[in-house]
């Protein structure tokens, strides 16, 4: 019986080392890569972001255009680009008359 402890104890000595070891290891890996990406210390200035959003495209759509209003209950996505890609026209040129540089670009989240 005794010798069934000591081997139990034995085996969760060497597990409990080797978790501990690879709990360091992956703390060390979480460190650098913080350090890599100047993580939270403040050292790199945050990216600001302005995200756009039109509401009602499809009712947007069906105000602005009259093919609009027959696509938009049959292609409603393909509206709905449609009116995004319009929209960043006009900000385009508005921007571009007042002189401001900006670098626009379509997402799909």
């Amino acid at each position: 019986m005794n010798t069934l402890l000591l081997v139990l104890s034995l085996i969760l000595v060497i597990v409990s080392g080797w978790l501990f070891w690879r709990v360091k290891r992956q703390q060390r890996i979480i460190d650098e890569t913080l350090s890599e990406s100047y993580g939270p210390d403040n050292t790199r200035n945050p990216e600001i972001l302005l995200t756009l959003r039109v509401l009602d495209p499809i009712a947007l759509a069906k105000r602005e255009s009259k093919s609009a209003r027959m696509l938009a209950d049959r292609l409603p996505v393909m509206v709905q680009r449609l009116v995004y890609v319009e929209v960043m026209k006009e900000l385009e040129i508005e921007l571009a008359e007042r002189e401001i540089d900006v670098e626009m670009k379509l997402e799909y989240r």
